[in-house]
Formats: C-alpha cells, structure tokens, sequence
C-alpha cells in the first residue's frame, strides 16, 4: 500500500509541475515540422520539409 500511496504521490507531483509550466507560459515543445499526418507545426522557424509541404499546396 505504501508503494501505491509514494508513486500516487510522485505522479502527482509531476502533474502539478507541468502545470506550473504551462501556467507560466513556457515555450511550446519543439519538434519536427510535418510529423505524424503533416500536422500543424509549432516550430519557431519552419524547416525545409514543412516549407516544402506549404509550397505544394499552394500551387496545387
């Protein structure tokens, strides 16, 4: 029981961590451009494969 009760605990902790984060505005977390399904990209910056997708559908 004491196990469930310290890791109930410590996810909880983690939880309200990251909320904190978020709260204070941190940045969005950064990753590739186009990713699973070319989905929305949250880069600062687009990279060359984003870019690329973009152009595509533009002219198309």
């Amino acid at each position: 029981m004491i196990y469930f009760l310290v890791t109930f605990a410590f996810m909880l902790i983690v939880i309200v961590v990251m909320a904190i984060g978020v709260i204070f505005g941190r940045n969005a977390i950064k990753g590739s451009c186009g990713g699973m399904g070319a989905g929305n990209c949250i880069c600062v910056e687009k990279c060359d494969k984003r870019k690329k997708i973009e152009a595509e559908a533009d002219s198309g």
